[in-house]
């Protein structure tokens, strides 16, 4: 009798060894984004200490710490195309290793004047592009009715905000300042020889055909380009303004040291970090613009209500984690809707330029922040104007966004 032919896996679904490997490629990218962002986000906390040093205005601190943020956001829209181009087994090793001069150089020269520390944060920028690296990455590993999740999970590596928050300054205390940047360094140049030998791009990518500049010209005029980058400037935005200023904030506004400042911007980033896989896969669930709308109104209130600066202890507490939970979980619904509607071929471009709205919309609060308190002494105005941001974000949500999504429009180029 013929052998009957072996039946085919489930739509979506693989064999246990293709699954151990989605697995392995997910655990290694997202490392990579930690380790990555690890480095990004050196010089945050040690903005009070060179503050002081080198008799910094609360401009030129602010100045200081946003910079990596700008050049790390805009640097995404180039990697992100390359990353379609030569797939992120190439550009995760490069951008690693990459970011490890950056790091070498302020931890041993880069460090003894302003000018020397802007301009080594200018190349640190390079660490924040592995965002546009691993999205697309991990969206091609993964069908999609579970990417949601796959990219939040991935998205965790933000985390790596809060590695260099509870170890930059322990370390600076314990052995010098250089020791911080010196064992990044470290760190990077190990995982980028990892990801040489281990990563692997999904079977059957495709390289989108054209230049990169038709690319990129052709992903910006889709609609879900605009839609999503407005919203992560909002929420991951609001996530890295806080994570770089929130240690400046709670000793200015709340008189607490360094240390403990910084030990409680690690507790936000952390919180943060878990709620963004929380969000992703409630969108593959809910869907994402329900999430987000939650979020926002969320963001909106507690924004609100720490603009009268409340005790710390409790409500200022509760408000400053509500911010965190908040935009984490908005964070992984914005790039659930980009998995969800993004054409396959554009999946690193668009994640390029929405990540790079993200990472703009972190570099213009703590700038405002430092003037506003400069010139006022409080920080109140700066967070009502988050509270009206991210309510004009709900309602864009709740309208615009949503019918987009119900219809599939987003996928659509926008009207000349």
């Amino acid at each position: 009798m013929p052998r009957s032919p072996k039946p085919e896996p489930p739509a979506g679904r693989l064999p246990t060894a293709g699954r151990r490997r989605q697995q392995l490629m997910l655990a290694l990218a997202t490392i990579g984004f930690a380790v990555n962002f690890w480095a990004w986000a050196l010089l945050s906390p040690l903005g009070p200490r060179f503050k002081d040093s080198l008799q910094l205005s609360a401009f030129q601190q602010a100045l200081l710490v946003a910079v990596p943020v700008v050049v790390g956001s805009l640097g995404r829209i180039p990697i992100g195309a390359l990353t379609d181009r030569f797939g992120g087994r190439v550009m995760f090793p490069l951008v690693s290793a990459a970011t490890i001069v950056p790091v070498l150089y302020l931890g041993l020269a880069g460090h003894s004047s302003l000018n020397r520390l802007l301009v080594g944060g200018f190349f640190l920028g390079i660490g924040g592009t592995a965002f546009a690296v691993g999205v697309p990455f991990v969206s091609a590993w993964f069908p999609p009715g579970r990417r949601g999740l796959a990219i939040g999970v991935f998205g965790a590596g933000m985390g790596g905000t809060a590695i260099s928050a509870l170890t930059t300054v322990n370390l600076v205390k314990s052995h010098g300042l250089a020791t911080p940047f010196v064992v990044t360094a470290i760190v990077l140049a190990c995982y980028a020889a990892l990801a040489a030998v281990l990563l692997r791009d999904a079977p059957g990518r495709t390289v989108p055909p054209g230049t990169m500049a038709g690319r990129l010209a052709a992903t910006v005029r889709l609609r879900v380009t605009w839609q999503a980058s407005a919203l992560y400037a909002v929420a991951f935005g609001g996530y890295v303004a806080f994570s770089v200023y929130l240690p400046t904030y709670l000793k200015s506004g709340y008189g607490l040291a360094q240390a403990d400042a910084a030990n409680r911007m690690a507790g936000f980033v952390l919180l943060a970090v878990v709620m963004r896989p929380v969000g992703g896969w409630l969108s593959d669930r809910l869907g994402p613009t329900r999430v987000l709308a939650v979020a926002l109104a969320a963001v909106t209130l507690s924004a609100a209500v720490q603009s009268f600066a409340p005790p710390l202890a409790p409500l200022g507490t509760i408000t400053f984690l509500t911010i965190a939970a908040a935009l984490g979980a908005g964070s992984g619904a914005t790039f659930a809707l980009v998995a969800l509607l993004a054409p396959a071929g554009k999946v690193g471009a668009v994640t390029g330029v929405v990540g790079a709205a993200g990472g703009l919309g972190g570099f213009v609060p703590p700038l405002l922040m430092g003037s506003l308190y400069g010139a006022y002494g409080s920080y109140a105005l700066g967070l009502a104007l988050l509270a009206l941001i991210a309510a004009t974000a709900l309602a864009f949500t709740a309208t615009a966004v949503r019918k987009a999504v119900t219809h599939g429009a987003p996928t659509a180029p926008n009207p000349a």
